[in-house]
């Protein structure tokens, strides 16, 4: 397959280039990261709801949601779009229908979640002449192998779109990761083969002779054999011989001063387009004194709960309403969803912080801001 550089790569490139690790691992990464440590259902009212969230945890553990996502986000780094299938055991026209809750997810009805790769579908039926209209250049259903799906019983992840007039033929997905990272990752493989060319040739035995002898053809047969003998015996063992006279041999090596420098950096630049650190994507760790990657590590992890909440807080909340009316129940509007933080606090940070904690109620008790009782409810609270 050919790709000139600009435009869509085609879903069977992309295919295929899933298989070469520089692409893959950062899709499997940032994917793995937006599900890593999940969430979990919360209210935001003050009754205790704890067996109705426990319910819902327990279907969502059944239709396998935090695998799926991954799944979805993963394809949306390497096709530029992730799609899963809500599977109410609908079948024939009925597909084509928009999915209203309230009305069609009856008790039992949600059999299962499926993933579905950008491959299979193509979008349809979109309006392109208004762009007044909320259904502007938003398909309002799919394709899948011949069967045509509404929109809304599918949920869509596309992190990175692209403008209006670049959807039809990015098939209304997004630029993939993959897509972004080729330059980069053709430059980081080329100057790896570069660098390893020169390693492994970086010295060159001269033999300094009186090349007058290959015009003679007897002359010039032994001095190719000579050159063949000495090729294929070039080892620290072997042995040259020649003229003490008229012949001398040198060994002439190239500067491979700086090339750990350059093919560092090709590298860097790899992960500077997935936006990914080093310790994430290569295990590379800081060197020097007192370096640590914390840093790096916290602004990737801020980045990811922002993704999180971008892409993946929309289609939770849609599917905590539909598990709420497979249930037999109305759609709680108190029933939500939290992201559990990528980052926590080490044991030792976590002893500061309740030393902390505690000395500042000391002071506010002895100040009379606080009660006693007040400080052993925050702590139950805790």
């Amino acid at each position: 397959y050919e790709w000139d550089g600009y435009g869509f790569m085609g879903y069977a490139l992309l295919a295929e280039l899933t298989q070469i690790p520089e692409f893959r691992r950062p899709c499997e990464i940032l994917a793995n990261e937006m599900t890593r440590k999940w969430g979990r259902v919360i209210t935001t009212g003050s009754d205790d709801k704890t067996d109705t969230i426990k319910i819902i945890e327990s279907e969502m553990k059944r239709l396998q949601v935090q695998e799926l996502f991954r799944q979805a986000f993963e394809h949306d780094n390497e096709f530029g779009r992730g799609q899963i299938y809500i599977d109410l055991g609908t079948t024939g026209d009925e597909l084509k229908t928009p999915l209203i809750p309230a009305i069609k997810v009856k008790k039992g009805s949600l059999k299962a979640l499926r993933i579905v790769e950008a491959m299979w579908t193509y979008p349809n039926n979109y309006n392109s002449n208004n762009p007044l209209d909320p259904n502007f250049y938003v398909p309002q259903t799919w394709f899948m192998l011949g069967k045509e799906v509404h929109t809304s019983r599918v949920m869509t992840f596309v992190s990175r779109p692209v403008p209006d007039m670049l959807k039809p033929p990015y098939m209304f997905g997004g630029i993939s990761l993959i897509q972004l990272m080729k330059p980069y990752v053709e430059r980081w493989m080329s100057t790896v083969q570069s660098v390893n060319k020169i390693t492994h040739n970086f010295s060159t035995p001269v033999l300094k002779t009186d090349m007058s002898q290959t015009t003679t053809k007897g002359a010039a047969d032994a001095m190719a054999s000579r050159a063949q003998i000495f090729n294929a015996m070039r080892d620290n063992q072997g042995l040259l011989f020649c003229d003490m006279k008229k012949e001398d041999f040198d060994i002439v090596s190239a500067p491979i001063a700086g090339l750990s420098e350059l093919q560092a950096q090709s590298q860097e630049h790899m992960a500077a387009i997935a936006g990914i650190p080093l310790v994430k994507y290569f295990g590379i760790t800081p060197s020097g004194l007192n370096a640590s990657s914390d840093g790096e590590v916290r602004v990737f992890y801020d980045t990811i709960e922002s993704a999180q909440e971008r892409e993946g807080t929309p289609q939770i909340k849609k599917l905590l309403e539909l598990i709420q009316l497979n249930q037999g129940w109305k759609i709680d509007p108190e029933i939500d969803w939290k992201w559990e933080p990528l980052w926590s606090a080490s044991e030792v940070e976590l002893a500061t912080i309740r030393k902390t904690e505690a000395d500042t109620d000391v002071e506010l008790i002895e100040a009379g801001v606080l009660a006693p009782i007040d400080s052993r409810k925050r702590l139950a609270a805790d």
